[in-house]
């Protein structure tokens, strides 16, 4: 018996996934469902329901039924469900649906007993058990509360009123509404910081139409500022804001504007300016950032605005910057990897060479960016570990057998892959690293590739960096990379970043593929290289988009002095930015990437350096350091209007 169950266990493994590649016949069915749920049509629904009782998503079917009626839902029938999929995630998302109507109804009773068995709260649901602990007298929930205070800038219906809460109890008083305002200037959320001066002191609370001039036209605003201005705190307020806003366009006008009242404003109003004036300035990587920065004083920095000081200090190759600014983050935020190698280097540029090998090996071994340059500086090359013993048939059969990877196999069949890599993802939550790389094995041998590389990331101690680094389509990739004389390591490096191979991949503004191809970009090199009977059906054709996106990678390389790390950022941001974040002088290629403006592109360039580090340490068998790949970027040249000529 167990030798048969063995064999059957093993056939499951090697011959079940094959299924991915046919449909069933009750997947039309089922998508008919999926919009009948989606329409509210729930006849349709109800007559479709039966045919579908021993689909693989069936639970999903069970779930539309009882979502479109959750208003009226009964408590049992809800309960019922809930056991029949407990630890399920389509269990967990009606367990969620049902706790927000129970919050929206302020049923606190129900909602108590059912919050504690939710594993991941988000934070709607989080402030409705706040509003339910406050309702109950709880006196902690203010403390808990204080936290969201100038963290939560666009806060969900239910948290609004814990946060007044905070307000009607004091908890709360004018600094730290203007506190929580000046933060949502920072980050834009404009709207939500017009709300917030509703909670000032009616002395401090701006007009409508005065508080909208101040962040639509900060200018003619300022220009308009009466002559005693500064006896109002309110005026003041408002000044340091209209000038935060003229920085995000211009920080030498708002520098300008600043110096000319300074005198008028107020310690606090007038720090916080200059150290705004300074991020706007850094991120256009403008000389005198640095000179405004230290306006501020001992203003206390915001974390974008502080992580911007040290780029700002990077670029200066002012060493003793970068160690300062690093030195006053919180704890928290200089504990990152980033921030962790740059102190290091800080430390180093001063002679302290025994505290940056500490900081180093902190962060070295670490499979990115950071910690392929800290190897660097220790001088250990970085290469992949020692490969993890392959998941056996019974591993995978087991696998197989998990009811949230059949559920996530059936959706990626029906290409519906946002559903399918919820239930993947909350599916291996929990997994040992060989769960985690039989599912990473599973899910490469069905040609889900993104899943595969997001389940072997996941492991702890057991790795297996062929399958983090995957390197499918090499019969399309190699002869690509070949032909246009590009390093492979670095062509993967990039793909993997794009699409995590997903063929089919199509991003928000129209990339398509696996090289994530714009329109206009695939089409004008498909007239530069003269393809024939070319049409954007075939951008996501694999052969094309491969042959399209190394042409492309080739010519922008030629166009920036064959520098990866610049071509990377312009495969991402386009090719001008990438020239324009050059400096007037030769740049470290590491320091180029920290502080390239576009937190996505500057993400995205350190990914695919890293990845490439990986690949080529696969493909060649051998120990890789990125700083090599880094190199040095030389300042801008005459070469680079070619670039500006490219798409």
């Amino acid at each position: 018996m167990k030798f048969r169950r063995t064999l059957l266990l093993i056939h499951w493994a090697f011959f079940g996934v094959a299924t991915l590649a046919f449909g069933v016949p009750s997947d039309e069915q089922f998508l008919a469902a999926r919009e009948a749920a989606r329409s509210a049509d729930k006849a349709r629904l109800e007559r479709l329901a039966p045919t579908l009782e021993e689909h693989e998503l069936a639970a999903y079917v069970d779930y539309w039924r009882l979502l479109l009626d959750l208003k009226d839902a009964d408590a049992s029938t809800i309960n019922a469900f809930l056991a029949r999929h407990e630890t399920t995630y389509v269990g967990e998302k009606l367990r969620a649906d049902w706790l927000r109507q129970q919050g929206r109804k302020q049923q606190w009773a129900s909602f108590d007993g059912e919050y504690p068995r939710l594993v991941q709260a988000d934070q709607e649901l989080a402030c409705y058990a706040l509003q339910s602990r406050r309702a109950q007298g709880d006196k902690r929930v203010a403390d808990d509360a204080l936290s969201l205070w100038l963290t939560l800038l666009e806060p969900p219906e239910s948290c609004y009123p814990v946060l007044e809460a905070l307000i009607v109890d004091k908890r709360v008083l004018a600094d730290s509404v203007w506190e929580r305002i000046r933060i949502q200037f920072e980050a834009n959320k404009i709207a939500a910081a017009l709300f917030s001066m509703n909670y000032l002191p009616a002395s401090q609370t701006p007009e409508k139409k005065q508080a909208q001039a101040v962040a639509d036209a900060p200018m003619p605003w300022l220009s308009r500022l009466p002559s005693d201005f500064a006896s109002s705190r309110l005026q003041r307020e408002l000044a340091a804001l209209a000038i935060q806003r003229v920085a995000r366009n211009d920080p030498r006008m708002a520098a300008e504007q600043l110096s000319r009242l300074a005198g008028a404003l107020g310690a606090r109003e007038k720090g916080w300016a200059w150290s705004q004036i300074g991020w706007q300035a850094a991120q256009r990587h403008v000389p005198e950032a640095l000179d405004w920065y230290r306006q501020a004083g001992d203003t206390p920095l915001s974390d974008e605005t502080a992580q911007w000081k040290v780029r700002a200090a990077l670029r200066a190759h002012d060493w003793a910057s970068v160690r300062a600014t690093i030195e006053r983050m919180p704890a928290p935020l200089a504990a990152q990897p980033a921030w962790v190698y740059w102190l290091g280097r800080a430390y180093r540029a001063g002679g302290r060479l025994e505290e940056a090998n500490a900081l180093f090996a902190k962060i070295a071994g670490r499979p990115d960016f950071y910690g392929n340059l800290a190897n660097d500086e220790l001088g250990r090359p970085t290469s992949p570990p020692v490969r993890a013993t392959p998941p056996s048939a019974e591993e995978l059969a087991r696998l197989r057998a998990n009811v949230g990877v059949q559920r996530a196999l059936a959706f990626f069949r029906l290409n519906l892959r946002t559903e399918g890599t919820r239930e993947w993802n909350w599916a291996l939550r929990e997994m040992s690293d060989r769960e985690l790389l039989a599912a990473s094995e599973l899910a490469k041998r069905a040609g889900i590739y993104d899943r595969a590389i997001a389940a072997a990331d996941r492991t702890r101690e057991e790795h297996d960096f062929t399958l983090r680094y995957l390197s499918p389509f090499s019969e399309h990739v190699r002869p690509a990379a070949r032909n246009q004389a590009l390093d492979d390591a670095w062509v993967y490096g990039l793909m993997r970043q794009e699409s995590r191979f997903v063929s089919s991949a199509r991003s928000a503004v129209g990339a398509s593929g696996l090289m994530q191809l714009m329109p206009a970009t695939a089409r004008w090199v498909a007239n530069k290289i003269g393809l024939k009977d070319f049409s954007p059906a075939r951008v996501n054709d694999t052969e094309t988009n491969v042959l399209l996106g190394t042409t492309y990678m080739r010519l922008v390389l030629d166009s920036l002095d064959n520098q990866p790390v610049v071509a990377s950022a312009a495969y991402n941001a386009g090719p001008g930015r990438a020239r324009r974040w050059r400096a007037d002088r030769p740049l470290e290629g590491a320091i180029y990437a920290e502080t390239i403006p576009f937190s996505e592109t500057r993400d995205y360039v350190k990914k695919v350096m890293s990845n490439a580090v990986y690949y080529s340490a696969l493909f060649d068998g051998k120990p890789q350091t990125i700083k090599g790949r880094l190199g040095v970027v030389p300042p801008r040249s005459g070469s680079e209007a070619k670039a500006d000529e490219l798409p």
